[in-house]
């Protein structure tokens, strides 16, 4: 089983309260939130230059979708998984099949998910 005590997490979600939950959700799995962003620039930023091993993305930022950031972490080889709520806008066909949950999601949910896109191939 996965370990996830100890990793490093970027977070891009652009309603706070909502941050703020899974960041404290992210803590009690034990990984460090080390990065977050709101808006897909300063997300972009992050996920160019930032040191972490997994990303949570939000897939709609105040009406900017999230793909620019997936594209750079994917380029890394950095894994992510798409967040979304009251069913979302559909991924672009790119990331169909890229890992996600839906929001609302409890902790076992995020845990097994982030399980699941950590574990080694």
């Amino acid at each position: 089983m996965v370990e996830l005590s100890g990793a490093r997490a970027l977070l891009v979600e652009d309603e706070g309260l909502v941050a703020l939950m899974i960041e404290d959700m992210l803590e009690e799995l034990g990984l460090k939130v080390v990065a977050s962003a709101a808006h897909v620039p300063k997300a972009c930023e992050l996920a160019t230059a930032a040191s972490f091993d997994v990303a949570l993305l939000d897939v709609n930022l105040a009406g900017d979708l999230v793909f620019p950031v997936a594209r750079i972490l994917r380029a890394r080889k950095i894994p992510f998984l798409f967040s979304t709520g009251y069913g979302g806008p559909p991924l672009e066909e790119e990331f169909r099949n890229a890992p996600a949950i839906g929001k609302p999601f409890s902790i076992d949910q995020l845990k097994e998910q982030l399980r699941t896109i950590l574990a080694p191939n």
